[in-house]
């Protein structure tokens, strides 16, 4: 098997770890700290481990179903020879109370770097990140409250 080099738009996603059949891209800056990667395939997404992602610990398509549930955009994939993440139709804004937003979907960001798009992103609400538009959790150091009522489904909100 042949890889390619990555691309800018690689690089822009954060460090690859490399598994037949998937790439996995990390950006520790937007990452929250959600978890849905541990829980989810904890064989591949291993704190404890160096790397700290083993995607080859997996098949390709499950690894990539669980980084697509990755709030943030934190996570990205890249299966070989298939298409890339395709965005959510419609597009979703998800207020976490005492957090950010959540936003899926075909998304055009303007960044200090320019714009990104993406599929999946937390964005600031509490004016305090120092990588804004994306959340880094920065609301929790500095005890901002959106005054929302917590939701009732359950999902974690940070």
């Amino acid at each position: 098997m042949t890889q390619s080099p990555p691309t800018a738009e690689d690089l822009a996603q954060g460090r690859a770890y490399v598994a037949p059949g998937v790439t996995v891209y990390y950006d520790a800056r937007r990452c929250v700290h959600v978890a849905n990667c541990v829980r989810g395939l904890p064989e591949v997404f291993d704190t404890a481990q160096r790397p700290w992602i083993q995607p080859w610990q997996a098949p390709a398509e499950r690894v990539a179903a669980v980084v697509r549930t990755c709030p943030t955009g934190a996570l990205h994939y890249a299966l070989e020879a298939s298409e890339p993440e395709r965005p959510a139709d419609p597009t979703t804004v998800r207020p976490i109370p005492d957090g950010p937003l959540v936003v899926a979907g075909n998304l055009s960001l303007q960044t200090p770097g320019g714009e990104v798009r993406e599929v999946r992103a937390a964005l600031c609400r509490c004016g305090g990140s120092s990588n804004k538009p994306f959340c880094d959790g920065t609301h929790l150091k500095i005890g901002w409250k959106s005054g929302e009522a917590p939701a009732a489904s359950g999902e974690p909100g940070r």
